[in-house]
């Protein structure tokens, strides 16, 4: 390595000089005395990056004080970085110099320069530089503009995306990572060029040893800011990557996703899950980690708006989306259900999975009297906090369709086998109700209480009417059953 510094050090001031000489003269003898010397800089640059990437930014401009000059006056050079690997090698140097976690003025002032230098380098590829001498030299090669800076353009992100792999072979991780976290700092600028999704992908699925995120923040929020705005497109399994490394970009997704399904306001159930089934993050709750997060913030949305019927609707419906999608996946790629659902009685969870259209008679009265008791024998074996009250309730609201059924077969069935159907609406209404008061509300509604099983019905009535065509016939019984009450019967 001294060897490489003392070297470099004795070329510095000669190849300063010749950055100096071709920027003040664009005569066509000077374009030549650069074509001339390129292979010579690039062996020149990369021993300079040899150097650097052993060094921080501070040691580096102490080493080099006229490192910058040196590095940004090639960069604006065409012919320089038009040339084989020059201006991967420069994009190299000027990674190596910025700091992740600057510390003191210098190399904040450096990262803002790099910022600038690597933006006009890549912007340098078509988004609308126009140089006549540019044009003119493109024009020598036989290219249009267009088609030489796309070809530019994607052999850089080529040699970034080969870089990428090579690193998860290197033992300096600490080095690695530092200049992954530049480089994906300084794509910000690039994200929704279609030309730079190949390197953006590598970023995503980027990771080394270290329990710290080795991609910047902001990256990650921007990415996923064009994902969202259907800026970019990404594979699902990439950006499965993003929403697992990177929790706030998950939750924006989410959030978003819950406000556009309230505030689009299908028709019907069957529209619903339409837009549900369209949508990036219902094929990633596949992933365990995923659903999991996603529930909790529905949870959180659920109790933040006082369990407001749509947010119930679009809970019930997506998870009804991917129950079907859980039982029509790949058997080998499939989690077992304890990863969705780890909190939660097996049996519960099983009994619950069950679709009602698949029982008919006997076997759905017997299945929701299974239901009943499985709750109450949960919430018998001492469930004595609210939190653990709420989360059994929660699970048992994600599969509303069972309360729906339970409904139906209250109106439908004589009063003798209804005590199991009373129970889950009870609960399902009144979840903070203790056993001992759902027993007496139950009472009252079998004693012809007609307050009682007056509002349980209005409750019922509303929340049937949120779901749409499909429940049109239990709803028409309810009210049917209400008219009669309020007439004395």
């Amino acid at each position: 390595m001294a060897e490489e510094a003392r070297i470099t050090k004795l070329s510095f001031e000669f190849w300063l000089h010749k950055t100096l000489k071709w920027g003040q003269s664009t005569t066509s003898e000077s374009q030549q005395d650069v074509c001339l010397h390129l292979p010579e800089l690039q062996e020149f640059l990369l021993q300079i990056y040899g150097v650097l990437k052993h060094m921080s930014c501070s040691t580096a401009i102490q080493e080099f004080p006229l490192i910058g000059q040196l590095l940004g006056r090639l960069c604006w050079n065409p012919f320089v970085v038009g040339y084989d690997e020059c201006q991967k090698i420069l994009m190299w140097c000027l990674c190596c110099l910025y700091s992740g976690e600057p510390q003191n003025p210098v190399e904040l002032k450096a990262n803002s320069w790099i910022q600038s230098s690597l933006c006009y380098l890549l912007s340098f590829f078509g988004l609308g530089y126009q140089d006549t001498d540019i044009n003119n030299f493109i024009s020598t090669l036989g290219f249009t503009s267009a088609d030489y800076y796309s070809k530019l353009l994607e052999n850089v992100v080529l040699s970034l995306v080969t870089e990428l792999s090579r690193s998860h072979r290197c033992n300096s991780q600490q080095s690695i990572s530092s200049r992954v976290t530049s480089m994906s700092f300084l794509c910000i600028p690039l994200i929704t060029l279609p030309d730079v999704t190949p390197l953006l992908e590598s970023l995503l699925s980027y990771y080394d040893d270290g329990s710290k995120e080795v991609l910047h923040s902001l990256f990650l929020e921007r990415v996923n800011e064009a994902i969202l705005e259907e800026k970019i497109s990404l594979p699902k399994s990439v950006v499965m990557q993003l929403w697992l490394r990177h929790l706030p970009s998950l939750e924006k997704a989410v959030l978003k996703y819950i406000k556009k399904l309230i505030t689009s306001q299908p028709s019907s159930v069957q529209e619903m899950v339409c837009l549900i089934k369209g949508s990036l993050l219902y094929q990633a709750t596949c992933h365990p980690a995923i659903f999991r997060t996603t529930d909790e913030i529905l949870k959180n949305v659920l109790l933040e708006t006082d369990g407001a019927p749509e947010v119930m609707i679009v809970m019930q419906v997506f998870t009804q989306c991917f129950v079907q999608a859980y039982y029509e996946s790949n058997e080998q790629c499939k989690f077992p259900l304890k990863a969705y659902f780890p909190h939660h009685p097996h049996s519960l969870v099983m009994a619950l999975l069950k679709q009602p259209s698949d029982l008919t008679g006997h076997g759905l009265h017997q299945h929701l009297k299974c239901i009943a008791e499985i709750l109450k024998t949960v919430e018998a074996r001492g469930i004595r906090s609210c939190d653990d009250l709420f989360d059994t309730w929660f699970l048992f609201v994600h599969f509303g369709e069972w309360a729906d059924t339970a409904a139906e077969q209250l109106l439908v069935s004589p009063a003798e086998s209804s005590d199991a159907f009373l129970w889950l609406l009870a609960f399902y209404y009144n979840p903070s109700n203790e056993n001992q008061q759902r027993t007496e509300t139950m009472l009252a509604v079998r004693d012809n209480n007609i307050a009682e099983i007056t509002g349980l019905l209005i409750r019922l009535s509303n929340r049937i009417s949120q779901l749409g065509v499909r429940y049109q016939r239990i709803l028409a019984l309810a009210n049917d059953l209400l008219q009669k009450l309020k007439c004395g019967l």
